[in-house]
């Protein structure tokens, strides 16, 4: 069980840190995508919104990876997944199966350090 932890962990944060990275650096191509989505990711670089995002998935990635905080890097990582999977089915984007399998990933590892997210799901939390 260790093993696959280990294993989703780095491949969670190879993904999002090597996407981080190729945004900020503005290395992809925004292209195959219909007229209202390359409307809206337009919007969102022209804006600098998508290099917020992409320093958010560097440093979720980043924690991931080295494997200290990893709870903070799915914290991280969890919005910005929901939201990788909302564009791709509203605006109906192919590519969808990279989104799921991350967010499978993303699942898997919040359930693997449920202890840490106990005091997120307590119905009266304890107060210091």
């Amino acid at each position: 069980m260790k093993i696959a932890i280990v294993i989703a962990r780095i491949l969670l944060g190879f993904v999002f840190f090597a996407s981080g990275i190729v945004s900020i650096l503005k290395l992809g191509k925004m292209g195959g995508m219909p007229a209202d989505a390359t409307n809206f990711m337009t919007l969102m670089v022209e804006h600098n919104y998508t290099v917020f995002i992409a320093l958010l998935m560097l440093i979720g990635g980043l924690l991931l990876l080295v494997g200290r905080f990893v709870p903070i890097g799915l914290v991280l990582l969890g919005p910005i997944l929901v939201n990788i999977l909302l564009f791709h089915i509203l605006f109906r984007v192919p590519g969808i199966i990279t989104g799921l399998i991350c967010t499978a990933l993303e699942v898997f590892l919040i359930w693997a350090y449920r202890i840490s997210f106990r005091g997120l799901f307590a119905a009266a939390p304890v107060l210091s």
